[in-house]
């Protein structure tokens, strides 16, 4: 089947209308997403072409970070500029990451029969998303032997690999392959470029790479600095998004002090029953924090330059009640 043809450029407005639409109902996690996305962009908006979404998604896998936020930042980027990148972004991150502030703020847990049907339920209808994208996607990707035993090999290197290790193995092993079985053919696919200049994407890596060497060396000043460091790595150094982030997360935050680990795993299921991207779970535990910043400013990691006049304070441990035996053990002992 041809891909469908593209239509022309749009605007901001329609943008960040498309992406909110996304924001509010797209369940189910980054591959669930990226499925509403393909379905919204490629076959009923057509702002693109199969082909062309099929690289956009194959480079985001390959970045390390949140791949359906990339690559809704990609289709805003392609459609109406910068403006609709962050458009696009704002509007698919913000409905998530509001609700979760104020869950944060106002829950104390999300526990019960009901609670626990609505998310079992939830997950129901994202492996049925998560299936249909996956097989649209299969005919038109893989419409030959070479390139569906390539997909096949790369399910089987997942199984035997799970995690960020075995998702890198499949981006590598990918084009080895398909430069080996398809040798020679001629790709007639029309691709589209996204609108980059390349002094400004190599200032970009530079960026990254700073921040990465800096935020360590600085973050002992201050609270705000400590906690844009360990989300920033979280963010940084792990590939394959969504739940791959998760023991990283709860090393810099759980062990470090900063929440609970009950309020972690609250978070985390308030997480899965909103709509939106995996990674707002950084709002709920910015919200959460015992330390400042904390509640609004630690959701939105408003990181200060100012060193705090006096230490942050801490809370007091809750002093543990003296243990009673029971009346026969005392009397064994004597104690009676």
């Amino acid at each position: 089947m041809a891909d469908p043809p593209t239509r022309s450029i749009g605007s901001i407005g329609e943008v960040f209308a498309a992406f909110l639409k996304l924001g509010v109902t797209s369940f189910g996690g980054p591959i669930a997403h990226l499925g509403y996305f393909r379905d919204e962009f490629v076959l009923r908006r057509r702002w693109l072409s199969e082909a062309a979404y099929a690289d956009l998604v194959a480079l985001c896998q390959f970045l390390p970070g949140p791949t359906s936020s990339q690559v809704g930042f990609a289709l805003g980027l392609m459609r109406a500029g910068w403006g609709g990148a962050l458009a696009a972004f704002m509007a698919f991150t913000l409905p998530s990451a509001v609700f979760l502030i104020i869950l944060a703020l106002t829950a104390t847990s999300i526990e019960g029969p009901l609670a626990q049907g609505l998310l079992h339920g939830l997950k129901i209808v994202a492996v049925a998303i998560v299936a249909q994208a996956v097989l649209g996607m299969s005919r038109s990707l893989c419409p030959d032997r070479e390139r569906a035993s390539i997909a096949v090999a790369a399910v089987l290197l997942l199984a035997v690999a799970p995690g960020s290790v075995g998702m890198m193995l499949a981006i590598l092993f990918g084009p080895g392959a398909g430069a080996v079985l398809r040798r020679g053919q001629v790709v007639d696919e029309t691709r589209s470029s996204v609108p980059v200049p390349k002094a400004l994407g190599a200032a970009a890596l530079v960026a990254f790479a700073t921040l990465l060497a800096a935020l360590p060396v600085f973050a002992s000043l201050n609270q705000g600095l400590a906690l844009a460091d360990s989300f920033y790595r979280a963010g940084a150094l792990v590939f394959g998004g969504g739940h791959v982030v998760l023991p990283l997360l709860e090393a810099e935050t759980v062990q470090s002090g900063w929440v609970s680990a009950g309020t972690f795993l609250t978070g985390y299921g308030a997480t899965q029953a909103v709509p939106g991207p995996l990674f707002t779970f950084a709002a709920w535990l910015g919200a959460s924090m015992t330390l400042p910043p904390n509640g609004v400013f630690g959701a939105v990691n408003d990181v200060s330059d100012r060193r705090p006049e006096s230490p942050a304070p801490t809370i007091p441990p809750r002093p543990t009640p003296p243990v009673r035996m029971p009346m026969a053990c005392r009397r064994f002992l004597g104690s009676e």
